[in-house]
């Protein structure tokens, strides 16, 4: 009998590097399900034996994972960041809130650019249905609910960052997830109770929709921008008044 074992390793790497390069590209987004097999094969061109043996190679590589139920899936590129020296130092350090806005400025910047120079028509409805779903939420008074809020709002500038179509920016922001969601939920908290705020972020918001869905790319730049440094500025402006009502306090207590 013919070993046969190094054809098929050979047939699996060929079929792998064909679905790695859809990962790298950003058709394939992280968590994202894979088609039936049968669908696979027919876009590929290959037998189900040789995309059997691709997925196999990808397992591998850490790139692809199968949960029985649920079956196989774009796994994360940057792995479970939930528990870093990052998350604890945000945690625990508050000020480095404002570190976080910054980089948000830039990353955002850059995707809400990218989204509205690539974004296919696929993009452009998940991100309409995204924003629908935040402004849905502001009317129906569930800024009442700011964790609720604020994956809504996360969710919103999610889809435009998908829309970049630049994988490692994608999942540069996704890793940061647990960071990005804290920094969001700050903001739900801190400025949608007060209405002037309030106002000011929905009008951001709807520059920065509108900007990436009419393909403005320096528009949806600035305006993604200037949305972070306007949070970034307000809650700035919200410390010293609470540490100026502090000293206030201290000095009328020292009174009695």
């Amino acid at each position: 009998m013919v070993d046969t074992a190094p054809e098929r390793r050979q047939v699996g790497d060929v079929v792998a590097d064909r679905i790695e390069k859809l990962i790298a590209e950003g058709v394939l987004k992280m968590g994202q399900v894979l088609p039936s097999e049968r669908l696979q094969c027919e876009k590929l061109g290959i037998s189900r034996s040789a995309l059997r043996e691709g997925l196999k190679v990808l397992r591998g590589r850490g790139l692809i994972r199968t949960d029985q139920g649920r079956g196989s899936y774009v796994a994360s590129l940057m792995g479970n960041r939930d528990e870093t020296p990052m998350m604890h130092l945000f945690n625990n350090h508050p000020r480095t809130l404002f570190d976080l806005l910054e980089v948000r400025a830039l990353l955002e910047g850059e995707s809400a650019r990218l989204a509205a120079l690539r974004g296919t028509d696929a993009d452009f409805v998940l991100i309409q249905r995204r924003y629908d779903e935040m402004v849905a939420a502001h009317e129906s008074g569930s800024v009442k609910d700011p964790e609720t809020l604020a994956r809504l709002d996360h969710a919103f500038h999610l889809a435009i960052c998908d829309a970049s179509h630049n994988p490692v920016l994608v999942h540069t922001l996704q890793s940061l997830t647990s960071l990005l969601l804290s920094s969001v939920f700050a903001s739900v908290k801190n400025l949608y109770h007060r209405p002037v705020h309030k106002r000011q972020l929905d009008r951001q918001h709807s520059r920065l929709y509108h900007a990436v869905m009419e393909r403005l790319p320096i528009q949806a730049k600035r305006a993604a921008m200037d949305h972070i440094q306007s949070i970034r500025d307000n809650l700035h402006d919200i410390e010293n008044e609470e540490q100026r009502l502090e000293r206030a306090t201290m000095r009328l207590e020292g009174w009695h």
